[in-house]
């Protein structure tokens, strides 16, 4: 049983995203429209991401991949060069990554260590650094250094991390109240701790957060909480 095989499609417009080489598909701005094997990458994959214009690939132990649009750094590879050839994330390469979320032209890294790195764009607070400069390379967010967060999540100029705790933390953009946090400046650089409504006149023990998603401008996440015996 062959598995951990990628395969690609869609528009390309020369930038690289689809691993496919230099000019992407035979249609329209390189597009391609059946789905077709990314022989350059040597690896078996488990996860996957697509941000904007470029594309991520976690390998089964714990390397990141990382080809397209780089502009804004996306690549994490210290240049601003777009690349169509997939390659390690070098700084991550004695890091064992976990899971890995993209934003439109940023990313997350979770570690086995429940460390989170970000890089790439900076400029709505998405990389949850004290500065909304750009990041050349993934740093790890200090905001997050004395929780142990199990998941990551991006928008598209927004972040999310779920604590070990349950707590939900998000950070960003804010324009239009996707952070869940009232009253926040519109861009929001590090991370703010989510609360929730209590439903009904009751006190409700909290909710425990366990996954998150996060649209363009809104966001959602799934909870558990414990049943209180009355």
């Amino acid at each position: 049983l062959v598995t951990g095989e990628l395969y690609t499609w869609g528009r390309d417009e020369g930038d690289g995203r689809l691993g496919l080489g230099s000019g992407g598909g035979p249609g329209e701005a390189g597009s391609l429209s059946v789905p077709s094997k990314v022989t350059a990458l040597p690896v078996p994959v488990a996860a996957v991401a697509c941000g904007g214009f470029f594309t991520l690939a976690l390998t089964s132990d714990g390397q990141l991949w990382s080809w397209g649009a780089n502009s804004n750094f996306e690549l994490g590879r210290g240049s601003n060069s777009s690349d169509w050839r997939p390659q390690i994330v070098p700084s991550l390469k004695n890091v064992h990554v976990i899971q890995v979320a993209c934003g439109g032209y940023h990313s997350l890294a979770l570690t086995d260590e429940g460390e989170v790195l970000s890089w790439g764009h900076g400029g709505h607070g998405q990389l949850g650094h004290p500065t909304i400069q750009n990041h050349r390379i993934p740093l790890a967010i200090k905001a997050l250094s004395e929780e142990r967060i199990v998941y990551i999540a991006c928008g598209g100029s927004t972040s999310a991390a779920i604590s070990e705790k349950g707590d939900l933390h998000m950070w960003g953009n804010a324009r239009d109240c996707q952070l869940g946090v009232p009253d926040l400046p519109e861009v929001q650089p590090l991370p703010v701790k989510v609360n929730f409504l209590a439903d009904g006149d009751e006190d409700p023990s909290p909710p425990r957060v366990i996954s998150v998603a996060i649209g363009a401008s809104h966001a959602m996440c799934l909870v558990s909480r414990q049943q209180i015996q009355k």
